[in-house]
C-alpha cells in the first residue's frame, strides 16, 4: 500500500456516505451540482457538513470540502484536522485538494471519481505531490457507482432542460407586410 493510501472504508464511513447521497439529491433538486460532504472527528462524529452553495450563494468558492472545513474549524476553533476524516461524494478538485492538504487532513474518502477535474488521482495527486507539506490518506470508491449515477443523472436532465428553454425560446417576429 503507498505511503497515503488509506485503508478500506469502515461501516461507518459507509452510514455517512449513504447520507452524503441523499443530502446531494437535496441540493441538486434546489439547482446545484449534487455534491455533499461531512468532516468526522476522531471518534467518528460529524463535526462539519457541507454541500454545494455556489449557485445558492453566488460563490466561487461554494464547494462541498470547504463549505464542511469552514464549519469545523469553526466549531473546533481550529485549522488542523490531523485526526479527522473527510468523506465527500465527488473527488475533490484541485482547489479543495489543496485545501484539504492546507488543513492538514488525515484521511480523505470519496465516492465518484473524477478523471476530467479531480485533484487526488483524477488530473492531478495532490496528496502525492513532493511540495506539499502534509500528506494525506486517500481512499476513493465508496458507493462509487451510487454518487456516478447520481451526477449522472442530474447532468443528463440539466442539459434536457437546458435544451427544451432554447427550444420554447419564441422566434423573432416575421416581418411585417
Amino acid at each position: 500500500m503507498p505511503l497515503n493510501a488509506a485503508p478500506p472504508a469502515t461501516s461507518i464511513e459507509r452510514l455517512w456516505m449513504e447520507r452524503l447521497l441523499r443530502r446531494a439529491e437535496a441540493v441538486g433538486v434546489g439547482g446545484e451540482i449534487p455534491v455533499a460532504a461531512v468532516v468526522l472527528n476522531a471518534q467518528g462524529h460529524a463535526i462539519g457538513w457541507g454541500s454545494n452553495r455556489r449557485e445558492r450563494d453566488q460563490q466561487p468558492l461554494g464547494h462541498a470540502e470547504l463549505v464542511a472545513l469552514q464549519q469545523a474549524a469553526r466549531l473546533r476553533r481550529d485549522w488542523r484536522f490531523n485526526d479527522c476524516t473527510l468523506l465527500v461524494t465527488l473527488e475533490p478538485c484541485p482547489m479543495c485538494a489543496g485545501a484539504l492538504v492546507q488543513a492538514r487532513l488525515g484521511r480523505v474518502v470519496f465516492g465518484a471519481a473524477d478523471p476530467k477535474r479531480g485533484g487526488l488521482g483524477g488530473v492531478l495527486d495532490l496528496s502525492r505531490c513532493s511540495s506539499a507539506h502534509h500528506h494525506m490518506q486517500v481512499a476513493g470508491g465508496l458507493l462509487a457507482e451510487q454518487c456516478s449515477v447520481q451526477l449522472e443523472s442530474w447532468f443528463k436532465r440539466r442539459r434536457r432542460q437546458q435544451r427544451e428553454l432554447r427550444c420554447e425560446t419564441p422566434a423573432a417576429p416575421a416581418p411585417a407586410g
